[in-house]
């Protein structure tokens, strides 16, 4: 008898584990988009029920919760993950992800349902901003194992999936948080508005074996194609080729930036003349002038850094029709 209860326990643990790797964790923000949170959060369920995805969920209460919800999540025994949200939910479920210490990161699985007012990282996988196509998409399971990057300051290490950097493009995200009730136009508004303003650093980067002095507008690291609300600054990005896609914006003026809005937004802005491209793994950028570093939209410290890259490091659920 004790040992009949006994196993009863033991195989009663071993199907609830079976479970819960085959269910999908949902890391929801109920901040993201906009005011029609309630009916679009309503929608995923029903949709998710329809399409007979099993699921758990738990909503973010402050800034990084996510961290704390995917920590627990995995040590659980959840393997797949839904951000529901954007580019901001999407980046600290990410860094849950690489921080905790239950298992490689390469093994878990992360979709996203996209809800906020950018949605950067969906564009260069073509995900449609649609929470029902989205959900198609995770129903299928088709997965890219992406390269992931990682920022280190004297003060903090933060992980990246999409697109990262210091100088102007700090600034315009610290000027974006009180203009983002303007929807995805709010990253225009906080650029041009930033124009004014900011004022260019110079700084020393090491890279490739050199060590370049520049006066610079913005210094970017991208994995993927997108930011900024659809603005397109790196070269020729491949998320899973082990390489950051570095693209050095000089001593741009004020109008140098009017005359070439449009390039920001089709991809020319790379061949500008006051622009350098390099491809690396990794580089270090000394700046005594407290620059601002953004992360995906976040805001991570001020001055020194080193970025690096961590090749093929989570697998996306993404559309099967991606060609990289």
């Amino acid at each position: 008898m004790i040992l009949f209860c006994i196993l009863l326990v033991y195989f009663d643990d071993y199907f609830t584990m079976l479970n819960i790797k085959n269910s999908w964790f949902l890391i929801v923000n109920p901040s993201a988009g906009n005011s029609n949170f309630k009916k679009s959060w309503n929608c995923i369920q029903d949709l998710l029920k329809t399409k007979e995805i099993y699921f758990s969920f738990a909503f973010t209460q402050y800034t990084k919760h996510e961290l704390i919800l995917v920590d627990e999540a995995i040590k659980q025994g959840y393997r797949k993950f839904i951000s529901v949200g954007g580019d901001g939910t999407l980046h600290h479920v990410v860094n849950g992800i690489m921080q905790q210490r239950y298992t490689k990161t390469s093994d878990i699985k992360l979709a996203v349902i996209p809800l906020g007012t950018g949605n950067d990282w969906i564009k260069t996988y073509n995900i449609p901003y649609s929470i029902e196509k989205s959900i198609d998409i995770i129903k299928k399971e088709h997965t890219y194992l992406q390269d992931i990057g990682c920022i280190k300051t004297n003060n903090t290490s933060e992980y990246f999936n999409n697109v990262a950097g210091i100088g102007y493009n700090g600034y315009v995200v610290k000027k974006l948080k009180s203009l983002k009730k303007f929807g995805a136009i709010s990253y225009l508004l906080a650029g041009l508005s930033g124009l004014f303003f900011y004022k260019k650093s110079s700084y020393k980067i090491y890279i490739q074996n050199e060590v370049l002095e520049e006066k610079c507008l913005m210094i970017l690291f991208g994995i993927c194609q997108y930011s900024g609300g659809g603005m397109q600054m790196t070269k020729n990005p491949k998320s899973n080729d082990g390489f950051l896609d570095i693209t050095i914006v000089k001593n741009f003026s004020f109008f140098d930036l009017i005359f070439n809005l449009p390039k920001l937004y089709n991809g020319k802005i790379v061949d500008h003349k006051k622009v350098a491209t390099y491809k690396v793994s990794e580089l270090e950028i000394i700046d005594t002038n407290k620059s601002i570093i953004e992360a995906d939209g976040e805001i991570v410290d001020t001055g020194s850094l080193k970025v690096s890259i961590i090749p093929k490091a989570i697998q996306f659920v993404i559309p099967k029709l991606y060609k990289s």
